[in-house]
């Protein structure tokens, strides 16, 4: 960014807005492995475009990624830690959806898979580790009630 006053160039140091979509399926979540770096599996998500809800993002990830269209969007989670991304500050905020369509590896997805809390892949990429834990746990507990 310019200054419009002195013309100084910047860049400004505000965390970047991105979104995750846990996508469950008959048989598990939709988790899909990354092309580009970091690599790994992970939920599928990504920046929130300007102008652009978090709820049409989280939709727009979804099928862009796995061309699933989701639906039941529900917000789940943020999370926040600076170090989550290795790339830059990021706040994801985390929805959990169902889907139709036939998933498929799309954009940024190498590939696509189908799994469940007893055989999550041992790289996940950013801290997707953590989201899935706290997601399992809760799906867990909130069947116990």
């Amino acid at each position: 960014m310019k200054c419009p006053y002195c013309g100084h160039i910047f860049k400004p140091r505000n965390p970047v807005p991105t979104v995750d979509i846990i996508i469950e399926v008959p048989g598990g979540i939709v988790l899909i492995k990354r092309k580009n770096p970091p690599y790994g599996w992970a939920i599928p998500g990504g920046y929130v475009d300007y102008g652009e809800s978090l709820e049409d993002a989280a939709r727009r990830e979804a099928e862009e990624e796995t061309s699933l269209k989701v639906q039941d969007l529900c917000q789940f989670r943020c999370y926040s830690d600076p170090g989550r991304d290795p790339r830059q500050h990021t706040i994801s905020t985390v929805f959990i959806a169902s889907a139709r369509g036939k998933a498929q590896a799309q954009d940024d997805a190498a590939a696509l898979g189908i799994f469940t809390r007893d055989n999550l892949p041992p790289d996940l990429a950013f801290d997707h580790e953590k989201i899935l834990s706290d997601y399992f746990f809760e799906i867990q507990n909130s069947k116990q009630r």
